[in-house]
């Protein structure tokens, strides 16, 4: 950090002096990070924001012209720019210059297709090298991507392509997960005739070598699709700061998903940023993180390439053959920066693995987590059954800026629950109920100054009334997150989950979070669920469990439960009801779905069921006679 302040001329010797300086000088902050990124533009221009006292409104760099792909595809040397394993059936690596080679292949054939800067192109694409070569290709002319990962059903993808309409489509033929084959292509064919505006569907053979494409209109396989055109210097496109990169969608569980359009410049300043500073990423770092195409760590780790990072791209289960495949991954291949979701940590520990034991994972140096809190007790798993020596950095953010509001730090103390700072020139603060900032209080995550990855719109929301009203509604002219946290002693952050999931017995407010840390503990309970039940008047709280397999909830199990809740918190946490179920539903992207639950405990519709990866599930919630009649 010395060394960054020394390169910008900031006399400040910690983190806290930086990050005050960030927040009360952004424009210097960004200007400054600009060139230590060596961001490659057309043009910065003089100016670096305009309109500062709006939000939303504020533009960032509004002179610049620069182009997302450009930055992305800075190397051509044989440095291994992705690494990719599905499952334990594809092994490929491609180098830098490969992978510009293949991207400009791909933007001529979609140029001559007559896609231009501001048409839509879809991926529905495994997490695989082609999804990076596809994003990368489209955002080289302007041309705005956007992504679902192939284990959405045909009217989640609609829901999402549907409302954006992608003049190309990009799928692969299948995928695998847990051992076996999936077939895409049935659902595609039902895609691509609900897609009107589609001229072209690029198939990209995974599963088969070649795959049967006869009744999928405009369709052909990648490689004829490219054939014609000789790999050759790309011509980018440059283009405004604020030009449309990404759509992202919101997890559509309370109805159509919102489609939200993010910029190619403040998507690449602010994940420089992120990567460079706060993840302390570097020039050939092999950089992974489990997810797929559906979820925004995607686009926040495909963004690595711009800081020179090789990309460990893994598609397929975690658990296939076993809990231990991608720590075989990262001892394989070297894997220095690891990316993974609480869930997963949680899902280890509770397996009884022990990957310190097991594998050599010496060049490791970074662990990050997202996606749900990670509790303190997955801290001590890490440190004692996973690397000693490693910066445990739990993330924090969203679809909704595509980056961090709170993440890691290279140089602070990792503190067990806890985020280890708020973001450089991110002015995050905690809200009570009244819009007063408290510190060491519980409230609502806030934003309360302009910063680059805030969404430019949403798609279809001309005069930016549903933009306004999901971010600015609360408390005017303030981002309001809908996270309910904690500024805690160490200027670090504590997540007890969202606000709109919030219990509130007796007028108290609980985060769900402080249930679950203290449920999990159990060796019994595999996950859980926390809701709160409208009840005679007032609120109970309603504790779901599923347990480990041929376990049954009785009498003993529920006292072990309820005191092992208030001996660790309070008496207002301890539910009112447990129930035992046999499975929870969750998003694509592994988050459980409290909202949804709490709708069909009380006989109100889930409005887009397509949206979740076990939408069976919500049947088990339905009519318990456990919960009565409120």
């Amino acid at each position: 950090m010395r060394e960054v302040c020394a390169q910008w001329n900031v006399a400040v010797t910690d983190y806290s002096a930086l990050y005050r300086w960030s927040i009360e000088q952004p424009e210097q902050f960004w200007q400054s990070l600009w060139s230590f990124a060596q961001v490659k533009a057309e043009y910065r221009g003089e100016l670096v924001l305009k309109d500062a006292d709006k939000m939303p409104g504020a533009q960032w760099f509004p002179d610049a012209r620069l182009n997302f792909a450009d930055n992305l595809l800075r190397r051509r040397d044989k440095g291994a720019a992705v690494v990719f394993w599905g499952e334990d059936r594809v092994k490929r690596t491609l180098t830098h210059a490969t992978l510009y080679d293949q991207v400009s292949q791909l933007a001529q054939a979609l140029r001559a297709k007559g896609v231009v800067a501001g048409d839509r192109v879809g991926g529905y694409l495994p997490n695989m090298p082609e999804a990076v070569i596809a994003m990368l290709a489209t955002a080289s002319i302007g041309a705005i991507w956007s992504s679902c990962s192939p284990d959405f059903g045909v009217q989640g993808v609609l829901d999402r392509f549907g409302q954006i309409g992608p003049k190309v489509l990009f799928s692969a033929d299948g995928y695998y997960y847990n051992g076996e084959t999936h077939d895409s292509l049935g659902k595609l064919r039902d895609i691509a005739r609900a897609l009107p505006t589609l001229e072209q569907v690029v198939v990209v053979p995974y599963v088969s070598s070649e795959p049967a494409l006869s009744d999928i209109a405009h369709a052909s396989v990648l490689e004829d699709f490219v054939s014609p055109y000789i790999a050759c210097d790309i011509d980018f496109a440059q283009l405004s700061f604020n030009h449309p990169l990404y759509i992202m969608y919101s997890s559509g569980t309370t109805g159509v998903p919102k489609c939200i359009v993010h910029g190619a410049g403040g998507t690449l300043i602010q994940h420089l940023k992120e990567h460079l500073l706060h993840v302390d990423l570097k020039r050939d770092d092999r950089f992974s993180y489990f997810t797929t195409c559906g979820w925004m760590m995607w686009n926040w780790l495909v963004s690595g390439l711009a800081s020179g990072a090789t990309l460990m791209l893994y598609d397929g289960s975690p658990f296939h053959p076993d809990g231990t495949v991608l720590f075989d991954y990262a001892e394989a291949e070297g894997i220095t920066v690891f990316g993974t979701s609480a869930k997963y940590i949680d899902a280890v520990n509770k397996a009884g693995l022990a990957p310190v034991k097991t594998h050599n994972l010496a060049r490791m140096r970074t662990i990050l987590s997202t996606g749900s809190p990670l509790v303190p007790e997955s801290f001590d798993f890490v440190y004692d059954k996973v690397k000693r020596d490693v910066c445990l950095s739990s993330i924090s953010g969203g679809t909704d800026i595509i980056s961090c509001f709170a993440l890691g730090n290279p140089i602070l103390p990792v503190w067990r629950g806890e985020l280890q700072c708020r973001g450089l020139a991110m002015r995050v603060e905690v809200y009570d109920e009244d819009g007063k900032p408290v510190t060491g209080k519980k409230g609502e995550l806030v934003c309360t100054a302009p910063f680059p990855s805030m969404p430019i719109s949403f798609w279809n929301d001309p005069d930016g009334a549903k933009y306004r009203a999901a971010y600015f509604e609360r408390f005017p002219g303030v981002w309001c997150h809908g996270d309910y946290v904690e500024l805690s002693e160490h200027d670090g952050m504590i997540i007890y989950g969202r606000s709109d999931a919030v219990l509130n017995p007796g007028g108290v407010r609980i985060g769900t979070a402080e249930i679950y840390r203290q449920v999990e503990q159990l060796h019994e309970v595999v996950e859980s669920l926390v809701i709160g039940q409208q009840w005679q008047g007032d609120v109970r709280v309603v504790l779901f469990v599923r347990l480990r397999d041929g376990l049954a909830l009785d009498e003993s199990l529920v006292n072990k439960i309820k005191q092992q809740i208030r001996r660790n918190t309070t008496p207002r946490h301890v539910p009112a009801k447990i129930v035992q179920i046999a499975d929870i539903p969750r998003t694509r992207s592994g988050k459980i779905v409290e909202l949804a639950v709490r709708n069909v405990v009380h006989g109100e519709p889930v409005k887009n069921r397509e949206a979740l990866a076990n939408p069976e599930a919500l049947d088990l919630f339905a009519n318990l006679p456990e919960l009565g009649a409120s």
